[in-house]
């Protein structure tokens, strides 16, 4: 059977057969899902501000398409 790492605590489980794949347990489940909940973890992402150009240009191709 295939054996893979908790990402939470790296104890060896065996993936087959686990309830809580791919965690060791339910404790580390929800260790994980708190982290989450809590924002610890999060996909990064770029702020950007919209100049008042941008807007202009925005409008500009909806009016070309007669969208707006």
């Amino acid at each position: 059977m295939p054996q893979v790492k908790c990402p939470a605590c790296g104890k060896e489980i065996e993936y087959h057969g686990n309830e809580h794949r791919p965690f060791c347990s339910e404790r580390c489940k929800l260790l994980d899902f708190g982290a989450w909940a809590d924002e610890e973890f999060a996909i990064p992402t770029q702020d950007t501000m919209l100049t008042e150009e941008d807007f202009e240009k925005i409008e500009q191709a909806l009016r070309e398409k007669g969208e707006l």
